[in-house]
């Protein structure tokens, strides 16, 4: 779809573009679909508005938007050379060699001016390019935001109600003959300026402290102030043009001059080559392997300990959402390990779907019922799953412990942790690291500084390490792919790469011969402790965190038995036999003695005592227990009384009572009504269904290839049906083109609805018509009918490119198109 006239507006220029190119500019920037525009006038308008302007800005690279910075500040249109210039400078600058840079520049150039037209910021020929008026707006220099360039406005914007006779005053101290007016005046010092041989000798005339002053202002900011009696070198500056006042203690370096000064360059550094992101180290592939799958089942481990921890139910909900500072670090404690690491994994199995609210009036977390699924996944596959959970996350831990906008905490868990810039930079970090050798650890600085080249911060650059948001997530994305075993040692791992570019199961296939099968054995010592030479089948594991406490964790784990741990296991129903049978058929070493000699001992007196419910009672066969129970003086605070020589009433309820006794070495047993010893297991705690939480947007998804073909055939059908010649049927002979404007909705009766539809559908021709949907917005359409009947037409609508059918009530008015010519 060419022209042969240049375009003369952004909609032109649309207009003249490809479907392929259309569809570029929709998938670059898809706000401009929501709602699919009627037509390329109303695409040009909505990719011209402020705010998808400063969105389209907000994605460029480093050098593209430098090109649209130059651009700002360029004439309005300007050649393609003169934008060339003004990123590589006119060589004139002291003799400095810039041949390399210009080079480089040279080549990029060509490729961000398509960028910039791809999204409809740029438009025009290369001897007419035009930057969009918001872009300019946003990009060129004021007063209220100077431009990143630091240039600062012509001498035509800072001459602006300068008095004419001050104007003369200045073309007579440069040199210059007077002229009769003001504009002529004005364009009379631009020349000067922009002229290399007269600016140089105007400068040769300079004393050496007014050169100093313009070396302070010449790559910006380019304001000053002044006092009412500015010194000789000022004076000499402002006397001659070179600073112009913009208030009575502010003056100016005049765009013109400074560019002279800067050999013609609008910025200090152009930065067309993307920085290379640099090793920090070469590692061994297999190396970096072991390493990222030894941390992967490390997560897998803490994950599973952490909800293990909230199975019975977790800490309570914060009023405002989120878990108290308190119930943080008493977690950390119990993972053992910090609190920035605990946010993370909350986190991590809050987004996987793992962990959430139970709903119930009194708040708390707990385990959801996928968590019980999670569990009987291979642990290759629970990897997986949580990775894939991390890879979209707009959840950010790492702003735990910091505060919002309003200074208040951020909570771990809490509901202002969303970040919707989070998946696009750990996307992105994690390319860069795919990108390198397999077993390259990138330098993080290199790494931040490529990735602030590609999505810069438009305005100002970060003042410090980490200072801005981005750069804190792929700090955070480098940390956290760490602890999740995505990376080993600072190099992405092999099955990390598979999860990025083949998915999940290629990933677990890669991860599962490194991970370490679990054993069903352990080492039982004499010194009352096992130890679990690695991972446990899960049925071992649960029943041995029963029956002892683990004491240390690390390559292997160490159990410790105690009166305490042996009881609890007896509590939840095991016999004395039951224990003997478990411990020998799964220790590799013969049972101790202190070991057996533990457990029946414990066993012996475990529900000699037995409490029950009267408020409680303690009903014991030895009344020599009783007795000395009642002559403990730790027991005062229980209120007990003998009711019979082998049952004591308390006043506390039974719990408590069981507590008491326990902690007065004893080990009591409760009872049933009936008299039976109750078993006591550990409840599991459960939510009702929960979904992950779902990540943030940041900004319309990317539309797919089907919806980007739909929408420009609907905007291409528009567009025809909005400037498409049309007859009006009011308006005298037949063949008379429509008087009215474009984008008008017709208007005819019915009667002449009906005529002229059927009159087109015997015909074979096509019509322009105005639509009302039953939402009531009203649309313009070209339809060729094909069938009218039964108060409907049937007809190919170009705008759906599909076969519709319309109510002819619907119908606010028809027009004829004019044949080839007319009009």
């Amino acid at each position: 779809m060419g022209t042969t006239t240049p375009p003369r507006t952004l909609a032109e220029a649309l207009r003249a573009r490809g479907d392929e190119s259309l569809a570029g500019l929709l998938r670059a920037r898809p706000d401009l679909l929501n709602p699919v525009p009627n037509d390329i006038t109303q695409l040009a308008t909505r990719a011209g508005t402020r705010a998808s302007v400063v969105r389209a800005l907000e994605h460029l690279d480093r050098f593209a938007l430098q090109t649209a910075e130059a651009l700002a500040v360029a004439p309005d249109p300007a050649p393609y050379d003169t934008l060339l210039s003004l990123l590589t400078g006119d060589g004139l600058d002291d003799g400095e060699q810039r041949d390399d840079a210009g080079a480089a520049v040279t080549a990029a150039l060509p490729g961000a001016l398509a960028t910039l037209r791809e999204q409809a910021l740029v438009w025009g020929e290369d001897d007419r390019l035009r930057l969009v008026r918001t872009a300019r707006e946003l990009l060129a220099p004021s007063p209220q935001h100077p431009s990143p360039t630091g240039l600062g406005p012509t001498v035509a914007e800072a001459t602006a109600g300068m008095s004419p006779g001050r104007l003369q005053e200045i073309l007579a101290a440069t040199g210059l003959p007077a002229t009769h007016d003001p504009v002529s005046a004005v364009a009379a010092l631009s020349a000067l300026f922009t002229d290399r041989t007269r600016m140089a000798e105007l400068l040769d005339t300079a004393p050496v402290e007014a050169l100093s002053v313009l070396d302070r202002l010449v790559w910006g900011p380019p304001y000053g102030e002044v006092t009412p009696n500015p010194t000789p070198p000022v004076k000499w500056l402002r006397d001659r043009g070179l600073l112009l006042p913009v208030s009575t203690r502010t003056v100016v370096l005049p765009r013109e001059a400074a560019l002279h000064l800067r050999a013609g360059r609008a910025h200090r550094v152009p930065e067309p080559v993307p920085p290379v992101v640099t090793a920090a180290a070469e590692r061994d592939p297999q190396a970096v392997d072991r390493a990222a799958a030894g941390q992967a089942f490390t997560a897998l481990a803490t994950v599973e300990e952490l909800l293990k921890l909230w199975n019975g139910g977790g800490p309570p909900i914060l009023r405002a959402g989120g878990l108290s500072v308190r119930e943080l670090k008493r977690t950390a404690t119990a993972l053992d390990t910090t609190e920035p690491v605990t946010a993370f994994w909350l986190e991590l199995a809050y987004g996987a779907g793992l962990l959430a609210s139970d709903g119930e009036t009194d708040e708390r977390y707990a385990p959801t019922p996928a968590y019980d699924e999670w569990l009987d996944l291979s642990a290759q596959d629970r990897w997986t799953h949580l990775a894939s959970a991390w890879l979209p996350a707009t959840r950010v831990p790492g702003l735990v412990g910091g505060q919002d906008a309003k200074g208040r905490a951020l909570s771990a868990l809490g509901p202002e942790l969303d970040r919707s810039a989070a998946p696009g930079v750990r996307a992105r970090t994690l390319a860069l690291l795919a990108a390198l050798a397999p077993g390259t650890a990138p330098d993080p600085e290199a790494l931040l500084q490529r990735l602030r080249w590609e999505r810069p911060l438009r305005g100002a650059a970060p003042t410090a390490e980490g200072t801005d948001l981005r750069s804190r997530l792929a700090l955070w994305t480098l940390n956290e792919a760490e602890l999740l075993g995505i990376t080993g040692r600072g190099a992405l791992a092999t099955h990390a790469r598979a999860l990025l570019d083949e998915g999940e199961e290629a990933a677990a296939r890669l991860l599962a011969p490194l991970l370490p099968e679990p054993l069903n054995h352990v080492l039982l010592q004499a010194d009352l402790t096992a130890v679990a030479p690695g991972p446990l089948e899960r049925p071992l594991a649960e029943t041995l965190s029963v029956l002892a406490d683990v004491e240390s964790k690390g390559g292997a784990t160490v159990y410790r038995f105690t009166p305490g741990s042996v009881r609890r296991a007896l509590d939840a129903g095991q016999a004395a036999s039951d224990l003997h049978a478990f411990l020998a058929a799964h220790s590799r070493t013969p049972v101790p003695q202190p070991l057996s000699y533990l457990i029946d001992d414990v066993a012996r007196r475990h529900g000699h005592l037995r409490i029950g419910a009267a408020s409680a009672y303690v009903r014991c066969d030895d009344e020599a227990v009783l007795n000395e129970i009642m002559a403990d003086r730790r027991s005062t605070g229980l209120r007990l009384r003998r009711l019979a020589p082998t049952v004591l009433a308390a006043q506390a309820d039974p719990g408590s009572l069981l507590e008491a006794l326990r902690e007065m070495g004893y080990a009591p047993a409760a009872e049933s009504a009936e008299g039976d010893v109750l078993i006591t297991r550990a409840g599991a705690r459960r939510t009702p269904p929960r979904t992950p939480p779902a990540p943030v947007p940041e900004g319309p998804p990317t539309p797919d290839a089907t919806l980007l073909g739909a929408a420009v055939r609907a905007i291409r059908a528009g567009d025809t049906a909005a400037t498409v010649p049309r007859k009006d049927p009011t308006a005298g002979p037949p063949g008379t083109p429509d008087s009215r404007p474009s984008g008008t909705l017709p208007r005819t009766t019915s009667a002449e609805t009906l005529a002229t539809v059927q009159a087109a559908a015997m015909t074979g021709s096509s019509l322009w018509i105005g639509y009302v949907t039953a939402e009531g917005s009203a649309s313009q359409r070209v339809i060729a009918p094909v069938r009218v009947e039964g108060g409907f037409v049937t007809a190919y609508d170009h705008t759906a490119d599909e076969v519709r059918t319309y109510p002819l009530h619907r119908i606010t008015g028809v027009a004829e198109l004019a044949e080839e010519g007319e009009g």
